[in-house]
């Protein structure tokens, strides 16, 4: 089983001829509505572990990298009512290249006879419109997909079996892991031998928009073992 490791929200970078569009909305670009904090520095913690990773640092504000073409939410209140031929270029440079790139490596090691898992990391506020989020750490995967769930489960045992505490983990919490996203595209594109999983951490956690180190150490270790186990099973 082949590692991918993506981030789509692991930034809030405006590239300069789009800067005109967010004037005077810094606080916005540093808010949970301009990325998901602490998540690239997982990614870039867990990535050593992978077959392959990629992350965008682009700004889900210019245009949302977890979203499908089709999707109304692809571009924010700063870009929808942008003209056509800009929303192209802005798809174009910054959305297609990371999405294909990503899709490409994965076609690729199935092709090879290897079964993937996606894990793609994303981060979510403690608080949204006045109501508390109730877990530390959300699974997201299709419960349709019987080897997403069986990992998934896995997972969760995982996380918890490593940290000191016992963690708050829900699955498909606080978003659906069949609600459209790049895993869910990446299903429709891979029927077989592919397995995404979102996971979803709690930034009540993030400090200087960095997990804490033994939080991180005890992803990285649930993975690994998620890894070890499936390479047992083909034993």
């Amino acid at each position: 089983m082949k590692l991918v490791l993506t981030s789509e929200h692991g930034g809030n970078l405006i590239p300069q001829k789009y800067r005109y569009l967010f004037k005077n909305e810094s606080a916005t670009l540093n808010s949970h509505k301009g990325f998901d904090k602490g998540t690239f520095d997982l990614f870039t913690y867990l990535s050593p572990i992978a077959a392959f990773s990629k992350a965008t640092q682009t700004s889900r504000l210019l245009i949302e990298a977890n979203r499908s073409l089709h999707h109304p939410a692809l571009f924010s209140v700063y870009t929808n009512e942008l003209e056509h031929s800009i929303k192209n270029e802005i798809i174009e440079k910054y959305y297609a290249p990371y999405r294909n790139v990503v899709e490409e490596k994965i076609a690729e090691f199935i092709a090879e006879g290897e079964t993937v898992f996606h894990l793609s990391v994303h981060s979510f506020t403690p608080i949204l419109n006045g109501e508390k989020r109730t877990a530390d750490i959300g699974i997201l995967y299709d419960s349709k997909r019987l080897e997403e769930k069986k990992l998934a489960q896995l997972f969760k045992k995982e996380l918890n079996a490593s940290f000191q505490h016992e963690l708050k983990i829900q699955f498909n919490y606080p978003y659906l892991g069949s609600a459209d996203g790049f895993t869910t595209y990446l299903r429709k594109k891979f029927p077989k031998n592919y397995i995404g999983i979102e996971l979803e951490m709690n930034q009540k956690f993030v400090e200087k928009k960095a997990f804490p180190s033994s939080l991180k150490k005890v992803v990285k270790i649930a993975v690994e073992k998620i890894m070890e186990v499936h390479a047992q099973e083909l034993k």
